[in-house]
């Protein structure tokens, strides 16, 4: 998780000094020091014209360190990011694009709700305990991602429809045939599609037990908003509900994996 979480700061501060690099006050900080430096060189007999230069590199520096140090642009660089990372708009099924949607505005919600907590040991408390936020969200997002595909396969909605008939009739052709041949390729035939059956039967099944955890999981993450309001509203700390506050969001990041790696697995069976 630290490795990450590690990976989550590299990327936010990347984006951060983009942003810091791109903003108007930087391209009016360059542009300026530039046309100063071409058309005023020597505004004193004791300037130098690469003065502005250097006048120049301290102020776009002093842009830089502000923008990274400044909690309002760098929450709202870090959405920007997950937002266009995690974008709702690549899931075509409403119902999943609004989950998924729903899932980047509760994040958003709880970094705002630690950014406004008192500085010091509460803040940091509130940090520790959503440190998983972020990659719970990946795995929401992913989990959309995979239900979406689904959606929108017809193949396999009419195979997983076809197939219960299409056992009956090749059983029933196996019960009536008399030619041994036939007998032996229409036996290969149904235990082809029996399996095929099996395996559209399983993946079915996932896909439905993944939309109820993907429910479930947003109910979860509504309720860790609570929590942390509850949290903060205290006056003291409690350390063992914000441990129960840790330990709720690795359970659901856990049962994503696991649920994740279950669909895998039926995919894979099924080619």
């Amino acid at each position: 998780m630290s490795k990450k979480n590690s990976n989550l700061r590299s990327r936010a501060t990347s984006a951060i000094l983009t942003y810091a690099l791109f903003r108007w006050e930087s391209a009016a900080t360059i542009a300026l020091t530039i046309l100063l430096a071409y058309f005023v060189p020597r505004p004193f007999v004791w300037w130098q014209w690469w003065y502005w230069l250097v006048i120049g590199a301290i102020a776009e520096t002093l842009i830089i360190v502000t923008s990274l140090q400044d909690a309002h642009t760098g929450a709202r660089v870090v959405a920007e990011m997950l937002r266009e990372e995690f974008n709702p708009a690549t899931i075509k099924t409403p119902k999943l694009r609004a989950a998924v949607q729903r899932a980047l505005d509760y994040r958003a919600r709880i970094e705002e709700l630690i950014r406004h907590s008192e500085a010091g040991v509460l803040r940091e408390h509130l940090q520790d305990s959503t440190a998983g936020i972020t990659d719970w969200i990946a795995q929401i997002f992913r989990l959309a991602q995979r239900l979406d595909a689904f959606e929108r396969d017809e193949m396999l909605k009419q195979d997983a429809q076809a197939a219960p008939r299409e056992l009956r009739e090749l059983q029933a052709r196996l019960e009536r045939e008399d030619d041994d041949a036939v007998r032996e390729q229409a036996r290969r035939a149904l235990e082809s599609k029996r399996a095929q059956a099996q395996n559209l039967a399983r993946l079915v099944n996932t896909m439905e037990h993944a939309e109820l955890q993907l429910d479930a999981t947003l109910t979860a993450l509504g309720t860790v908003y609570s929590q942390l309001m509850l949290i903060r509203s205290k006056d003291d700390i409690e350390d063992s509900r914000a441990q129960r506050l840790r330990g709720d969001i690795a359970e659901q990041i856990a049962r994503l994996n696991e649920l994740q790696g279950a669909m895998d697995e039926v995919y894979s069976s099924k080619k």
